[in-house]
């Protein structure tokens, strides 16, 4: 159980220490802005590069492994537009920000360093292939329910910017430069490598500390009623599913390792990301929410998280309920 606390604090600890500092020292939130541009644009760029990149090609086509994250994440995400369409009054907006706090999880900033802390080299590919699946999936599922409220873009409108998103995220360039490094045995000069590997060094850190400040600039005024069915959806809901996905699809396909099966499990436990707030703001509306469902799935992670580790850790999930 020592070695469990001694995985799970330094990641949780950041966190908290940086909502702590957040709190206490009384910065413009503008001061976030250059190291928040470091962790996006290079950081954990280079940490998705890095994972992949050295990953052999024929792990990365993995069709399988793919449709069952997309079908645990797309799965969850209905549920959750679900409960925010009831509960907002069938408000399109708002529910479209309540499907991401349902069913997003934070796998930029918390899933790379976590499952390859927690499940050791093996977890980087099944990461970084979530990641890529999560981030298409929202950054186009967001912004399409947005544009069916009949105000503001066009929907070809929307779906240019959707397709100039994300195509142009610096995570998911990141990821497809990996993926052609591994298909052509590209190796980086020495120096370069280094450089890459300090950066990809600095990503966990920095995240985890700032997403810890950033929350602790959203004051808490008001807890939404939805809020307990989505968070609850988030941490025991998604991991369920992804349970089922996994069990489903694995059953008809080759397979896969219990280190990526395990990686899916552990990603849809973690929290609400951070860009369920992003998002929010970016549309103006339900900012408010959004943030308290940061903090509190945040602080609510590190039990739902831990007991996950140590029920993986342990043996005692069935990576396959089929068998």
């Amino acid at each position: 159980m020592s070695d469990l606390f001694g995985l799970v604090f330094p990641f949780f600890g950041l966190i908290f220490l940086g909502y702590f500092c957040g709190r206490l020292v009384k910065l413009p939130e503008a001061g976030l802005a250059w190291l928040t541009f470091f962790i996006i644009y290079v950081a954990l760029p280079a940490l998705f590069y890095r994972i992949v990149a050295q990953t052999p090609f024929e792990e990365l086509a993995n069709p399988a492994f793919i449709l069952a994250a997309v079908l645990s994440t797309a799965t969850a995400a209905a549920v959750a537009l679900g409960v925010g369409l009831w509960f907002r009054g069938g408000n399109v907006g708002e529910a479209a920000i309540a499907t991401a706090v349902g069913a997003y999880a934070n796998v930029g900033y918390m899933g790379p360093g976590l499952s390859l802390a927690a499940l050791g080299q093996g977890a980087a590919t099944p990461a970084a292939l979530i990641f890529a699946c999560d981030s298409l999936l929202f950054f186009t599922l967001v912004p399409l329910l947005m544009a069916t409220r009949g105000r503001g873009e066009s929907l070809p409108a929307t779906l240019l910017l959707i397709a100039r998103r994300v195509f142009t995220h610096p995570f998911n360039i990141a990821t497809l430069l990996g993926v052609l490094a591994a298909a052509f045995h590209f190796h980086e000069p020495d120096a370069a490598a280094r450089m890459l590997d300090f950066l990809k060094n600095a990503a966990a850190p920095c995240a985890l500390f700032t997403l810890g400040v950033t929350v602790a600039l959203r004051p808490l005024r008001r807890i939404p009623i939805e809020l307990v069915p989505l968070l609850a959806l988030k941490l025991v809901g998604q991991p369920a599913i992804a349970l089922l996905a996994l069990s489903l699809v694995g059953s008809v396909s080759r397979g896969w390792s219990p280190a990526w099966a395990q990686t899916m499990l552990l990603m849809a436990a973690l929290p609400p990301a951070l860009n369920c707030f992003v998002l929010a703001r970016q549309y103006h509306t339900y900012v408010e929410e959004a943030s308290t469902a940061v903090l509190i799935g945040t602080v609510c992670s590190v039990f739902t998280v831990t007991a996950m580790l140590y029920l993986l850790r342990a043996g005692l999930i069935p990576l396959d309920l089929l068998q």
